[in-house]
Formats: C-alpha cells, sequence, structure tokens
C-alpha cells in the first residue's frame, strides 16, 4: 500500500542533474558523454538526454525520494517486456553517494518527443487522430493482458480483490484530506467533492474486476512518445504500476489534451467497460490528484478544478 504522507525531496536541480549525468555514465558505462540536455522534472525526479561518445543515446533519470530506484527500475523492466510499443530498458542502476547525492539510473532514449509537446498533433485530421488512438490503446491493452493472481503493486501483490487493495488506500486518502481541510490546506469544493463519492464508493465499485492486470499507472500524453508522422514511438515514466483494474489505467487519458485524440473512448469502444466505469474514472482522477498533492504539497487548480466539477457530474448520474 502506498504511503499517504508527505514526501521530502532532496534538493536537486537542473544543474546538478547536468553535471552528475555525465559522471554517472562514465561511473557505470565506462564511456565519455559528450553532451548533457537537461529534459525536465517533477516533484521528485530530473532527467538529462546524453550523447555518448559511441553515438549512443541515453537518459538518465535521478529519484530526489528515497526508495523510488528498486521499483522503478523493476517497473520499467517488466513494461518492457510486456508492452507491444518500446518501453526504455535500464541500462545501469546507481545508488546515491559521492560525486552523485541521489539514486539514479540510465536507460535507452526513445526517439521523438511526447504527444504533449508535439503541437501539430493537435491539428491533425480526425482520422489521424482516431489512428494515433488506436496505435495507443492496443499497446496499452497488450500489457493489460499480463495478469496476476493476485492485485497489488507489482513486485508483492497480495490481495485477492481490487477492492481489498484500493478501498483502504482510497479511505486514508479520504482521511488525511479531512485533515489538510480542517487546517485550511485543502478547500471546501475539493472536500465536498470527495465527501459526496466516497459516501457512494460501494455502488461506484460494486462491480469487482475479474482480473488483476498490469497497468502503466500514469499514461497521459506528456509519457507517450510519437516520432516522424506522429508515429506512436513507446511509453516513458510509468508511476505506481500495479496489478489492478484495467481502468485505473484510464483516466490519465482524459488529462492535458489527451481528450483531443478519443484515447479513452477508444480504448473503451474496442475492449469494454464495466457499468460504472465513467464514475470510476472521475473517483480515480479526483483521488489521484489529491493524493499527489499530499505527497507533493503542489496544488495545482488547473488540474483539481475540472476533476471537482467531473466527479460532480458523474455522481449526478448515478
Amino acid at each position: 500500500m502506498f504511503r499517504v504522507e508527505r514526501t521530502e525531496a532532496v534538493d536537486f536541480g537542473k544543474d546538478d542533474a547536468v553535471r552528475c549525468a555525465g559522471i554517472a555514465v562514465r561511473e557505470c558505462m565506462r564511456v565519455r558523454a559528450v553532451r548533457v540536455k537537461y529534459l525536465g522534472g517533477g516533484s521528485f525526479g530530473r532527467a538529462a538526454a546524453v550523447r555518448l561518445e559511441d553515438g549512443r543515446a541515453v537518459v538518465v533519470k535521478f529519484l530526489c525520494a528515497a526508495d523510488m530506484l528498486e521499483k522503478e527500475t523493476h517497473d520499467l523492466g517488466l513494461l518492457a517486456r510486456c508492452c507491444s510499443a518500446k518501453v526504455p530498458g535500464v541500462l545501469f542502476a546507481r545508488s546515491g553517494g559521492g560525486d552523485i547525492p541521489v539514486d539514479c539510473y540510465g536507460m535507452e532514449k526513445i526517439p521523438g518527443k511526447t504527444a504533449l509537446f508535439a503541437l501539430g498533433m493537435l491539428l491533425l485530421s480526425k482520422r489521424r487522430r482516431q489512428r494515433f488512438a488506436d496505435e495507443v490503446t492496443a499497446a496499452l491493452h497488450s500489457v493489460h493482458l499480463h495478469t496476476s493472481d493476485k492485485f497489488g503493486d507489482t513486485m508483492h501483490p497480495d490481495c485477492n480483490s481490487w477492492t481489498d487493495f484500493y478501498k483502504p488506500f482510497a479511505a486514508e486518502v479520504m482521511r488525511v484530506a479531512e485533515e489538510y481541510f480542517a487546517r485550511g490546506r485543502l478547500s471546501g469544493k475539493v472536500i465536498e467533492a470527495m465527501r459526496a463519492a466516497w459516501a457512494k464508493f460501494d455502488i461506484i465499485f460494486s462491480e469487482e474486476p475479474e482480473r488483476a492486470c498490469l497497468i502503466h499507472g500514469d499514461l497521459n500524453v506528456g509519457n507517450i512518445m510519437v516520432g516522424r508522422g506522429y508515429r506512436l514511438t513507446g511509453f516513458i515514466d510509468p508511476l505506481n504500476s500495479m496489478y489492478a483494474d484495467v481502468e485505473y489505467d484510464l483516466f490519465q487519458f482524459d488529462n492535458l489534451t489527451g481528450k483531443r485524440f478519443y484515447l479513452r473512448e477508444t480504448y473503451i469502444e474496442k475492449y469494454g467497460a464495466s457499468r460504472y466505469c465513467m464514475q470510476k474514472l472521475a473517483f480515480y482522477g479526483l483521488w489521484n490528484e489529491v493524493y499527489c498533492y499530499i505527497k507533493s504539497g503542489v496544488l495545482v487548480n488547473l488540474i483539481m478544478d475540472p476533476l471537482v466539477r467531473n466527479m460532480h457530474g458523474r455522481l449526478g448520474e448515478l
């Protein structure tokens, strides 16, 4: 079960990532870096692209919080074996210490750019956007075909049902959210939507998933890579991959510019959905955003406000 508490990040910035990426490839791959480019980062990670003297290109990811290295490298390896689209293979892993103060690992560089930043995709015809949706959903479905006897974390699934795994987590997010609201750190509109959804939990989750399916965990357009002709080149950056309800992998499709590409609708049309799928996706989206806020301390109202409205709207359909 994921810990629902603030995670303290190590102070490790852009310049640190650029400097340490060259050190990491020299130490772990025995080859010199000729060029390093900072790619970006989130609350707990920084990434840099490295061009090696032998012509290869790799990405080094630095983890600014403890206890992430084993999980991230394990999940990348698992998804690389299971997914029909390219997932970057792990080339090395290094614990923090010495010249590099944080854990890091190197991985293959997927060609192209993310669908989020391939802005020309927004102007594609409906037919071409639908082709992209078909490619993405087929690749994701290839991941979902890999199953476990138990639900839970990929490294040690141990729950007999999805509800056994997810409900305690959701309850803990709800408890901490109430504490945040009482201390003025979470708005009334967010907690009201959460309370209304929590009251309907047993209805929304009344249909248990039959199979514990492997999921990516964070497949939005920012983690889908495209190359020439805007064709799919791979998936990157899984987060909290699990053996889970397949639909837990779908709510991210509506984030950012995802709705423009019919990703969620295409997956459901091709592979089916549960009776209360849309209510579940609204619940997953809201709870995930609150969980991320608790973990990072960063609240983005531009993301949160639509999730709150969507939750109320989906509850109104019950």
